[in-house]
């Protein structure tokens, strides 16, 4: 599954990074701590925060995720749109709350 086909069932607003939409999706990783996020989840994953700076930017690069979900209607700073956009790393954002997103991914992804 690619991000796009979940930025399209989960009716997702695409902050930046829209040119790595067609990142292949492999598994999600919800944690807004930073060092947790490091030390656990797996290339492909889609993050999904609360966390808006940016370091998420740098970590999501560094392990090769496919996405971060900002979720509860959040937005980034600037830099860390501009790093998106640079990185290829869509930032996404929903109203929803974590839980009823990491559970639309995770039907969604074990269809």
């Amino acid at each position: 599954m690619k991000v796009k086909d979940i930025v399209d069932a989960l009716n997702l607003k695409v902050l930046s990074g829209a040119e790595g939409l067609d990142r292949e999706v492999e598994g999600c990783y919800v944690s807004d701590l930073l060092s947790d996020v490091m030390g656990n989840a797996d290339m492909g994953n889609i993050w999904v925060t609360l966390q808006t700076h940016k370091n998420v930017m740098a970590i999501a690069s560094l392990k090769e995720l496919a996405a971060v979900i900002l979720v509860k209607g959040q937005s980034a700073s600037e830099d860390t749109l501009n790093q998106s956009n640079e990185e290829g790393i869509p930032f996404l954002s929903t109203e929803e709350e974590t839980f009823d997103t990491a559970g639309k991914i995770y039907q969604l992804l074990h269809q």
